[in-house]
């Protein structure tokens, strides 16, 4: 995969670099993309450890799935690029907070808001940026908790402060976003007309599974007994 991302990046690098440039770009790109690989896996382990520990007391785990992602490089470009930011490695590790992504399905909204508190008392995790679209949903209907954190990774000769995009979802908000995503953007949606009344549709769903979330947490909440 760190290959892959290293052929599209030399691809999207200026023509007018020299051989000894682009070589020195492709590996310190690798290495930029490798190091946002262990940040993604330093906070996947923070989360599973979380989940083994919060289940003692439970009898289920607030973890459903655990997804991870590492920004593809024409997306980083495209990123940067609107930004009239320059397309150098310094640049993107200092502007862009999203490429390393860890997105966190849990069941119930209670365990959203219990599993984001536990990884922001940790004393090596720091807070850069907080966007709660649960309880201040997107026009869209959107709903997500999304954290933009620092965590530092070790490696062989030194420690480096890594940013991680975590995103927390519940299994219905992590449904309605993926087939979100799928309907909005099929090519056949060509007047302004269909366009907002599938909006209103999907708005109006957002909102159905943001009510069968309360349903069901209500629901665990009484047979717990509290």
């Amino acid at each position: 995969m760190i290959e892959n991302n290293v052929e599209q990046f030399i691809k999207l690098i200026p023509p007018q670099n020299s051989l000894k440039d682009f070589a020195s770009m492709a590996k310190s790109f690798q290495h930029l993309m490798t190091y946002y690989r262990c940040a993604i896996m330093e906070v996947e382990t923070k989360f599973r450890v979380l989940d083994v520990q919060l289940s003692l007391n439970n009898e289920t785990n607030p973890i459903e799935t655990i997804k991870t992602r590492l920004k593809h490089p024409d997306s980083i470009a495209a990123k940067i690029q609107r930004r009239n930011l320059p397309l150098t490695l310094e640049s993107i590790e200092k502007n862009l907070f999203d490429i390393a992504g860890v997105r966190v399905i849990c069941s119930f909204p209670e365990d959203i808001y219990r599993l984001a508190d536990c990884l922001l008392r940790q004393d090596d995790v720091t807070l850069i940026e907080r966007k709660d679209y649960i309880q201040t949903p997107k026009p869209n209907g959107y709903r997500s908790l999304h954290l933009i954190i620092e965590i530092p990774i070790y490696l062989q000769e030194e420690k480096r402060m890594m940013k991680v995009e975590v995103q927390l979802r519940t299994i219905a908000m992590d449904f309605w976003a993926s087939l979100e995503h799928k309907l909005r953007y099929k090519k056949d949606i060509r007047t302004v007309e269909h366009y907002e009344q599938i909006s209103e549709k999907l708005k109006a769903c957002a909102e159905m599974s943001a009510v069968l979330d309360k349903q069901m947490e209500a629901i665990r909440n009484q047979i717990e007994g509290i």
